[in-house]
């Protein structure tokens, strides 16, 4: 069997981190098995769906290397769905209902009130047909026995389905919900797993009734625990934590997948630096069944690790013109974003304003101007200069190495001064210490 996974995404809005997460467990499970991951784009809400919300999915897909096999909209699909509609309805496993929303609602509070499941009742086939009204249409659940599938996740799930409402399918306008034109898709495109949140559990219950009215084979399930924020449900505000925050933050699309893909899981969260290596150890076994706990501030961790293994050739073509791989090898170890080699580029290589320091300071600082306009700067310079330093001074910790950073630098921290002085040469070494010694 060919494995066929598909995403889902509707265009009403850009990906944040939970449907980004799903999107890559489907890929990855493609991607192990040598199958096909379909984009498909859930566009019958006309009203929100925008073709700018269509193409920021694809971008943002693009950017994290999630590339689909196939691409489908659902718009372009209305008469396979009108089809299979028409079919479902010859068999009976449609049919026509005409309650208003207030009176549901109110047959709800009823049930509820008798401590009785709120299931909605259906009608008796000659019931008479309210004047004036156009139907909905709900899916005729079949009674007769349970509803049985083993998830790849949380194992067998077992639905009464006298205890499920029949799904309502279309609206009195015409347009469809998600549940059938969803089933009607994944038969026709092939789809083997379908992949998504725990909270479309008792929808693929219902589904799997669909498949089978449509003559299909049910697809595998793997219902994901959710993702929530340190204090409980993922809140609002992740809701616009996603590929467009993060790429606008600098943070490697790697960092922020390597993440996604393990929490949840038994297995560690260490930064991965491809997508072949995350699908080669990906495992439904391996996931649990609590709540997956996000924290974006291991992204940004994860993101300063990934940043520090990262060959030459892997950024080379985001660096600064005329940086080299000495420069990135000298420098990486220090970024947290790859933004930040830019400004220690600058300081490598070009020249930074003298520090405001102290008259002690700056006295030492004279020091070292002269003691390394006579060192050799084959060996070692730093460990030179601050030795010379030392000895003619009586500096030590702080007091000696500070002022030396400052005036070399310009910055209060940094990257091992030794690679720094080292590469810098001389020249530019005496001439930064000087003009600190003269401020």
């Amino acid at each position: 069997m060919t494995v066929v996974t598909r995403f889902a995404p509707s265009p009403t809005g850009r990906l944040h981190v939970g449907n980004i997460r799903t999107a890559l467990h489907n890929y990855l499970f493609a991607k192990k098995n040598d199958g096909t991951f379909i984009l498909r784009i859930d566009d019958t809400d006309r009203e929100r769906s925008t073709t700018e919300f269509d193409q920021a999915i694809r971008d943002d897909l693009d950017w994290m290397g999630l590339k689909p096999d196939v691409a489908v909209r659902q718009s372009e699909r209305f008469d396979l769905y009108e089809r299979e509609f028409q079919r479902l309805k010859d068999a009976g496993r449609v049919y026509a209902c005409y309650e208003t929303p207030h009176e549901l609602e109110l047959r709800r509070k009823v049930l509820l009130g008798r401590g009785l499941p709120p299931v909605y009742e259906r009608k008796a086939a000659d019931a008479p047909v309210p004047d004036g009204r156009t139907p909905h249409w709900r899916f005729r659940l079949d009674h007769d026995a349970p509803i049985v599938f083993i998830d790849l996740i949380r194992g067998e799930q077992r639905f009464d389905p006298k205890l499920l409402s029949d799904p309502v399918v279309r609206r009195e306008d015409g347009s469809w919900l998600y549940l059938l034109p969803s089933v009607i898709d994944d038969v026709d495109l092939g789809v083997t797993h379908v992949v998504r949140g725990e909270d479309h559990v008792s929808n693929s219950a219902a589904q799997t009734q669909m498949f089978e009215a449509l003559g299909a084979r049910p697809p595998a399930f793997a219902h994901e625990a959710l993702l929530v924020a340190a204090e409980g449900k993922l809140s609002k505000r992740f809701g616009s934590y996603g590929a467009e925050h993060l790429r606008a933050e600098g943070i490697e699309p790697m960092a922020m997948l390597s993440v996604l893909a393990r929490i949840g899981t038994s297995q560690p969260v260490e930064p991965i630096a491809s997508l072949d290596e995350l699908a080669a150890g990906f495992d439904f076994s391996t996931f649990g069944r609590a709540p997956a706990h996000f924290d974006p501030k291991e992204i940004e961790l994860v993101n300063a690790r990934l940043l520090h293994k990262l060959d030459y050739a892997a950024v080379a073509d985001r660096l600064p013109k005329g940086a080299t791989e000495q420069d990135w090898l000298l420098l990486r170890p220090n970024l947290e974003r790859l933004s930040d080699f830019a400004g220690w580029f600058a300081v490598l290589h070009g020249e930074v304003e003298p520090p405001e320091l102290s008259h002690e300071e700056r006295l030492l600082v004279k020091d070292a101007a002269t003691a390394a306009g006579q060192l050799d700067w084959a060996a070692d310079p730093w460990r030179a200069l601050t030795d010379e330093v030392k000895a003619a001074t009586g500096k030590k910790g702080r007091e000696l190495f500070h002022p030396l950073r400052l005036a070399l630098t310009g910055r209060e921290s940094g990257p091992e001064m030794a690679g720094l002085v080292a590469a810098m040469g001389r020249d530019k070494a005496v001439r930064r210490l000087e003009a600190a010694a003269r401020r």
